[in-house]
């Protein structure tokens, strides 16, 4: 018999979604998934997620609103003065979800991942 109520799985799957929705969190997300850079002293989330059309936006988006929001759920660990990101206290709460996308990934849409 589980433990986990069905309203804390609902929760959870909320929140993996919420956190899923944006294509940048997915793309870092799908990025830990492949490698946990723990032991990368120079890794940059702006190296890990495919250039965009305006990098200075970006990064202020990266370092103000998504890993914070990464971070805040879970799912990630970042050290603000290094900039390196690693999986999170609740990364196995997302990871069946990321390694969903990840081995389906020629079957989705384009512009999902």
């Amino acid at each position: 018999m589980s433990t986990v109520s069905k309203s804390e799985t609902d929760t959870k799957l909320g929140h993996a979604l919420e956190a899923l929705s944006d294509r940048y969190r997915r793309e870092l997300l799908l990025a830990l998934l492949i490698e946990n850079p723990q032991d990368d002293d120079d890794r940059d989330p702006l190296d890990i997620i495919e250039p965009p059309e305006e990098p200075d936006v970006l990064e202020t988006e990266l370092f103000h609103k998504h890993l914070p929001k990464l971070e805040s759920m879970g799912y990630i660990e970042w050290d603000r003065n290094t900039g390196q990101i690693a999986t999170g206290p609740d990364w196995e709460d997302i990871a069946p979800v990321v390694e969903l996308i990840a081995n389906h990934q020629d079957e989705l849409p384009e512009d999902w991942v």
